[in-house]
C-alpha cells in the first residue's frame, strides 16, 4: 500500500468497517456466561447488539443447545437465516474453520475433513463471506497469551491447553483452490486469513493465475504460535506489500487487540474484536463483553475523526458479491501492477 501524503488524515480513509467475532467457539458457556449466547434467539439477539452497538461485519459461529460448538451446517442455515432476518444489512462472514473447538475432553482441536469443509459453499441462506486460510500452518493460539489471560477458564486445564496449542490449520493447494473456485461459483467472498507475508504472496499468485478474480478482502492474524507477532514491525512490513485496491482488517488476541486495532484505525485500515479474541480490558481489572469492546472501538475511532461505515457503506467498500471476468481485471482492480507477457505467474503450475 502507497501511504500519501495526509493519509493519516480521516477525510483521506475509508469509514471504519468494525468486525464482532462474539461468538468465542473456544471457550463453554461457563467460561463466561453473561456474555456467551447458547440458544439459537440468544445468538440472533448477539448479532443485533453487536450491530446496533456499530459492528457490520459478524464473524459467525454457531452452538448447540448443549453449549457445544456445533459443526452442523444446518445449526448454521439456521442462525444465518435468523441474523439475515433480524439485522439485513450486517455483512455475514462464516469462520471457515466451522468450529475449532476439540470434541471431547483431553481431545487435540482439529478442523474437519476438506469435503465437510467445501459444503460452506452450499449453506442456504449463503453467507456473504467465507474465511479462507491460506498454507498450513501451525495456530498456537496461546503461545503468547499471560497466564492471567486464561485463569479460571476451560482453557487453562491441562485438557485445554493441549488442545489450544497443538491445533494445526490445514490448508494445502488442493483443498484451497477448490474451495475457492466453490465460493466464487457460490457468489461468496473469499475472506483471506493472512498469518504472516507467505500466506499473502500465495493468494497473489492464485490472483495472477486466475484461481480466485474478486476483490482481495482480508486479515491479517497477529496472535503469534505460528503467525505474526502483533507489533508494528510485522504490521508495517505486511502492509507494505499489499495493493492499494484492499480491504485490511487486523486482528489479534487478549490486551493486544486494542493497541493493534488503534494502529489500524489509525492507518485507515479496519478492525476485529469480540470475545474469540480478547476477554479483558487493558489493565485486566474487568471481562469486556464484545458489544463493550465495538462501543470502545467506535468512541476512539470518532476521536480520530474517523467516521463508521454502515451496513450498506461495509458492504459497498467490501464489494460484497463482485468478481470479475479477466485475471487482468482483477488485477487493476485490486491495485496490482500487471502479469508480465509470458512470465512466469506461479513456480511450476501452470495458469488456471
Amino acid at each position: 500500500m502507497n501511504f500519501l501524503d495526509g493519509h493519516l488524515f480521516p477525510e483521506n480513509q475509508d469509514k471504519l468497517i468494525i468486525t464482532a467475532a462474539p461468538y468465542g467457539p473456544e471457550w463453554i458457556p461457563e467460561d463466561y456466561p453473561e456474555d456467551i449466547p447458547v440458544s439459537m434467539q440468544a445468538q440472533i439477539q448477539k448479532a443485533v447488539d453487536c450491530y446496533n452497538a456499530g459492528a457490520t461485519v459478524l464473524h459467525l459461529h454457531v452452538r448447540e443447545d448443549d453449549g457445544k460448538g456445533s459443526k452442523r451446517l444446518s445449526k448454521f442455515n439456521e442462525l444465518i437465516a435468523g441474523v439475515r432476518k433480524a439485522v439485513p444489512d450486517m455483512v455475514i462472514q462464516v469462520g471457515g474453520s466451522i468450529s475449532f473447538a476439540p470434541e471431547s475432553d483431553g481431545a487435540v482441536a482439529k478442523w474437519l475433513s476438506d469435503d465437510t469443509r467445501h459444503m460452506l459453499a452450499e449453506l442456504d441462506p449463503k453467507p456473504d463471506q467465507v474465511t479462507v486460510t491460506i498454507n498450513t500452518t501451525q495456530m498456537n493460539v496461546i503461545e503468547h497469551m499471560e497466564e492471567a489471560d486464561i485463569v479460571g477458564t476451560s482453557m487453562a486445564t491441562p485438557e485445554g491447553r493441549r488442545a489450544y496449542s497443538e491445533m494445526v490449520v490445514p490448508s494445502n493447494p488442493a483443498w484451497y483452490e477448490e474451495h475457492i473456485r466453490r465460493l466464487s461459483a457460490a457468489g461468496i467472498q473469499s475472506a483471506f486469513q493472512f498469518y504472516n507475508l507467505n500466506s499473502y504472496e500465495t493468494v497473489e499468485r492464485l490472483i495472477r493465475r486466475g484461481v480466485y478474480k474478486g476483490p482481495l478482502v482480508c486479515n491479517w492474524v497477529a496472535i503469534s504460535g505460528g503467525m505474526d507477532a502483533p507489533n508494528v514491525y510485522n504490521l508495517t512490513n505486511f502492509v507494505r506489500a499489499l495493493p492499494d485496491g484492499v480491504k485490511l482488517t487486523v486482528e489479534s488476541s487478549m490486551r493486544n487487540v486494542l493497541p493493534i486495532n488503534m494502529m489500524g484505525i489509525a492507518m485507515g485500515l479496519h478492525v476485529r474484536c469480540g470475545i474469540e479474541d480478547n476477554l479483558w480490558n487493558q489493565k485486566r481489572s474487568a471481562r469486556m463483553s464484545t458489544v463493550e469492546q465495538i462501543e470502545q472501538l467506535v468512541r476512539i475511532s470518532r476521536e480520530f475523526g474517523r467516521d463508521i461505515a454502515t451496513g450498506k457503506e461495509a458492504r459497498e467498500l467490501l464489494q460484497i458479491g463482485v468478481f470479475y471476468d479477466s485475471v487482468e481485471e482483477t488485477l487493476a482492480a485490486n491495485g496490482f501492477s500487471p502479469n508480465r507477457n509470458g512470465g512466469n505467474q506461479g513456480f511450476l503450475r501452470k495458469a488456471a
